[in-house]
């Protein structure tokens, strides 16, 4: 009797979201330095914030979750995770999300209705996830990326810490070092290339907190980092991060070799370069017909997927030589089907282009 009574208190604490030690119970620190008792391999999640949906599809762990931000629903495009599991769409709202969500108390009854074992957030302070886990009494996991609009090794963090909650760790061992090995095929491809061997380019039309024109670039533009592009825009004084806006009259004195347009800024370049052709033609990158298209990947903080396939695009761009024998498209496909277990280059082209694309407005 005494022990069909302690499971019934067990299974009583368990839907209130408290803990039970016997109940197959562990202690995690979280990317917020918070100690937090959670369930070992629940079977309900909800994902708030930022990228948390997609660590956890990364982690091949969606079938968990039963609940999604009304922002995942409402703007299906450009983030792989999605695409690959249109299913997530039929899953109950568990709050607004997007940008003006982040580090904002979630909407308490909408987290409540799914009924989840555990609450895994983004970027949100230790002291609001003490609050709402305290309300909710559910297990509240913070996680991070790092810096926004940037790749941060955090991101490997917090794959393993989701991954030790939810029974995933050797698959986030495996994200981590399949993600390292490519950074590490890119890096060997050009780092012993010399600075006066590598012509100067520039990243227009970056997305920050909206779309943007050609002014918009970032200083850190990661597929430029892994493949040691000459970026123009590095020295200059960042706007928020490593963003910067870049005055058109700055951009004619940087005048770099080769320009990229990122995929979500697209048409505002192409609209500006229809009204002002003249100032574009005077950029010798236009002027020699050298800009090329690129995958959006700062969506709901950094698609690491479409990161590393505009990578090896930029990198057969600006090193041809370096990267014989890599073709950009079923190099996105073979990235996507590894991290988010299907193909979706197709639709990723139907909405932004081809990868690496001259740019069309040129013609």
């Amino acid at each position: 009797m005494k022990k069909i009574c302690f499971w019934a208190v067990c299974v009583i604490l368990w839907g209130t979201g408290s803990i039970c030690a016997d109940a197959g119970t562990m202690t995690v620190t979280d990317m917020a330095g918070r100690e937090v008792a959670v369930p070992f391999d629940p079977e309900r999640i909800v994902c708030i914030g930022p990228g948390a949906l997609r660590i956890i599809v990364y982690l091949q762990a969606e079938s968990k979750v039963v609940g999604v931000e009304e922002m995942e629903k409402m703007n299906p495009r450009g983030r792989p995770y999605w695409l690959a599991h249109p299913e997530l769409g039929n899953l109950p709202r568990c709050g607004p999300g997007g940008p003006i969500s982040i580090d904002k108390k979630p909407d308490l009854e909408a987290v409540l209705s799914v009924s989840p074992q555990v609450i895994f957030v983004t970027y949100m302070k230790a002291s609001l996830a003490h609050d709402v886990q305290q309300t909710l009494r559910i297990p509240v996991v913070v996680l991070s990326y790092g810096a926004f609009a940037t790749f941060d090794d955090t991101v490997y963090d917090s794959l393993r810490l989701a991954g030790k909650i939810l029974n995933r760790s050797k698959r986030a061992d495996d994200v981590a070092a399949y993600v390292e090995s490519l950074r590490n095929d890119l890096a060997q491809r050009t780092m012993d290339i010399p600075e006066g061997g590598r012509p100067t380019a520039y990243i227009g039309g970056i997305g920050y907190r909206g779309a943007h024109g050609i002014e918009s670039t970032e200083q850190e533009y990661a597929p430029f980092e892994w493949v040691h592009a000459d970026n123009v825009a590095k020295p200059l004084k960042a706007s928020v991060g490593t963003h910067a806006f870049v005055d058109k009259e700055m951009l004619l004195k940087l005048n770099p070799n080769i320009v990229f347009v990122d995929g979500g800024g697209y048409s505002l370049v192409a609209q500006d370069y229809r009204k002002n052709p003249s100032y574009y033609q005077a950029l010798k990158a236009f002027s020699n017909q050298r800009v090329y298209t690129l995958l959006p990947f700062n969506w709901y903080v950094t698609n690491i997927g479409t990161a590393l396939a505009d990578a090896f695009a930029v990198g057969k761009i600006l090193y041809e030589d370096r990267f014989e024998g890599i073709d950009p498209e079923p190099m996105a496909d073979k990235i996507y089907t590894f991290l988010v277990g299907k193909p979706v280059y197709k639709e990723m082209k139907k909405d932004y282009g081809a990868i690496g694309r001259k740019a069309p407005f040129l013609n």
